[in-house]
């Protein structure tokens, strides 16, 4: 390619990221709207995540469409090439985060209509880690930065014995009086809601490892050898 060419490609690639970026603090955002609405019990916040699903919707679409150009016009190869199948992988992972704040939200909504089950205590804890690690992920994807990324791979144990942890204490609740059981579904709904989230953070962190390294480290987590991404699909 000539020196033109190459300069040309390399500022899409930076458009990509910074394109990314917009996309990941959207999702961020709403994640953390979606969880002060279920806080502040604030019918209002809970509608400004339910309807303003668009722009990351609009986003994932062009992030799309900016990967298949690059791969079609300039066929980049090595860590050119695992720069943008990391991206579309990620673009993915926005936008399911996107669609988890919307569950969030609605299960918020039906929360809404029920006296609280307890104080919430674990639940913004979940939260506070899910998006850490979500801006994290995000920060070691620009950075290009392995250390980072193992760092937010190694949460996600936390967050998931905390999803343990609000089960069990939810269902100690749900036991002594049927009429908490409805709100106390949801409430568990939304803990697994953030794990999702947790995993979706992870997916990313993976995939900034591989970019970086091309080492695959989707089969670190667990003794079933499943990845996170692969466990999303089932």
């Amino acid at each position: 390619m000539s020196e033109r060419i190459v300069r040309h490609f390399q500022e899409e690639l930076e458009q990509l990221k910074q394109r990314l970026l917009e996309m990941g603090g959207l999702a961020e955002d709403r994640v953390r709207i979606a969880v002060q609405s279920l806080i502040a019990r604030d019918p209002e916040m809970v509608e400004q995540v339910l309807v303003g699903d668009g722009p990351i919707n609009r986003l994932h679409i062009e992030i799309d469409n900016r990967c298949f150009t690059l791969l079609a016009l300039h066929q980049p190869m090595a860590v050119d090439l695992r720069a943008i199948v990391s991206a579309v992988k990620i673009n993915t992972d926005l936008e399911r985060v996107g669609d988890l704040a919307i569950n969030i939200a609605e299960a918020t909504t039906r929360y809404l209509q029920h006296p609280p089950v307890k104080e919430l205590v674990d639940i913004p804890r979940m939260a506070a880690i899910a998006e850490r690690m979500l801006r994290e992920s995000l920060d070691a994807y620009v950075r290009r930065d392995i250390a980072m990324a193992e760092a937010v791979l190694n949460q996600d144990d936390a967050l998931d014995a905390l999803k343990t942890q609000v089960f069990r204490e939810l269902l100690t609740y749900m036991l002594s009086d049927p009429s908490k059981i409805e709100p106390a579904l949801d409430l568990v709904l939304i803990s697994r809601h953030l794990e999702r989230i947790g995993d979706h953070a992870t997916n990313i962190a993976e995939d900034v490892i591989f970019m970086v390294s091309a080492r695959d480290v989707r089969h670190h987590t667990g003794d079933s050898g499943q990845s996170t991404r692969a466990s999303e699909q089932s």
